[in-house]
């Protein structure tokens, strides 16, 4: 028994199978089998309207256009003679460039962190007054720079002595002996 109704004959002129599951060309619009439906397969004649292929400068990740019949390799290497933009000081930009103003150390962090009182920038490590020997104004500019000076001074008492915070935020030492 025959069905001669269903599926269609491959277009390829060297094939002509009859394919019950038959794919059609998007370029040229013509009916393959499944080893024939590629464009190199079929060698496609409208193929270079849907094979578009852009490549790209392995340097500035720039997409290089090629024009039909021109090799790629050839535009790509001209883009890179002429026109890329490819800037090799751009990629070696530091990231840790904010170098702590506290004597001694030495390390660098991404963004500023700057000083409230002095200004000056400093790390992680010496960022608050009391950590980096702060010369600028002598009361703190927050409540919350207040407290911690007096929780410094708590500190401080019971350990060398009394320190007293007076209610305009100046540290005094006073030593009993």
């Amino acid at each position: 028994m025959e069905l001669p109704g269903l599926g269609e004959h491959c277009s390829e002129r060297t094939c002509k199978q009859l394919d019950f599951l038959p794919l059609k060309c998007d370029a040229c619009g013509e009916v393959f089998c499944r080893g024939h439906i590629r464009y190199d397969d079929h060698n496609c004649s409208s193929a270079y309207k849907k094979n578009v292929q852009v490549p790209v400068c392995p340097l500035c990740n720039a997409p290089v256009p090629v024009q039909k019949g021109e090799i790629p390799d050839i535009v790509v290497g001209a883009h890179m003679d002429k026109d890329c933009k490819y800037n090799p000081a751009q990629q070696k930009q530091r990231i840790f460039t904010n170098k702590c103003l506290k004597p001694g150390c030495k390390r660098k962090e991404m963004m500023k962190v700057v000083c409230e009182q002095c200004g000056g920038n400093f790390c992680i490590k010496h960022r608050h007054p009391l950590d980096h020997d702060c010369k600028g104004s002598s009361h703190p500019t927050s409540k919350a720079g207040y407290a911690a000076l007096m929780r410094a001074s708590q500190t401080a008492f019971k350990s060398t002595g009394a320190i007293g915070v007076p209610s305009n935020g100046s540290l005094q030492h006073n030593r009993c002996r």
